[in-house]
């Protein structure tokens, strides 16, 4: 989907503030506290610039954490008019489960960890919401990059353990108990661990992406 093709979906983006020692807190041994902040930094810019070309601004929400009123947070807010809203307490599941349900029409929650979202792939996950009851796009390390619903159900995410390579199995299992049909249209990576940094280093476009932001 280029930037002249925008969607009308909700896509909501858990963001975290980049403050060192606070954030990619397990590739600090690689990578110092500076470090893996500038690369979460620069993996936010790309997320943002992702969604900014798969769907209006108007219809994007960074749900903020660390620091809601960090200086980047309010710079993407004013230059591309994108919604701030501050995470709610409660584990990740939780906090999944309330941005879904804020948005007034089906849409799609991504993090900041996959430089392999494309706008295009974004695209194809809201249209396969037209038939299916939930979305995914599972990664490589038991997680998932994606989820997008019909209807917020918090059961979707109940006894899941979080951060551990059971993720998308755990899911699986859930939406099989809610009767639900499952689509997932890629299996993608995600940035989290050491062993990611030579398949990040070969992403050259994530330069390109995120340099407009500021431009």
């Amino acid at each position: 989907m280029s930037a002249d093709a925008h969607g009308t979906f909700p896509l909501a983006i858990l963001a975290k503030a980049p403050i060192p020692g606070q954030v990619k807190t397990r590739l600090i041994p690689a990578l110092g506290a500076e470090g893996a902040c500038r690369l979460h930094e620069r993996l936010l810019l790309h997320a943002v610039a992702t969604a900014l070309a798969a769907t209006s601004p108007q219809y994007i929400t960074l749900w903020t954490t660390l620091d809601h009123a960090h200086p980047l947070f309010r710079e993407l807010a004013d230059r591309h008019g994108l919604k701030l809203r501050a995470q709610p307490e409660g584990d990740l599941g939780e906090r999944m489960h309330q941005a879904l349900q804020a948005m007034d029409a089906p849409g799609v929650l991504i993090g900041s960890d996959c430089p392999a979202l494309t706008p295009a792939l974004l695209g194809r996950c809201q249209a396969a919401l037209t038939d299916a009851d939930a979305v995914f796009l599972p990664v490589e390390d038991g997680g998932y990059a994606l989820v997008g619903v019909r209807r917020a159900d918090r059961r979707l995410f109940t006894a899941i353990d979080w951060g551990t390579n059971r993720v998308m199995a755990q899911t699986r299992d859930r939406a099989d108990e809610l009767g639900w049909r499952l689509a997932c249209p890629a299996r993608l990576w995600d940035v989290d661990r050491p062993e990611d940094l030579d398949r990040l280093a070969n992403r050259s476009n994530l330069l390109t992406m995120t340099g407009g932001l500021y431009a």
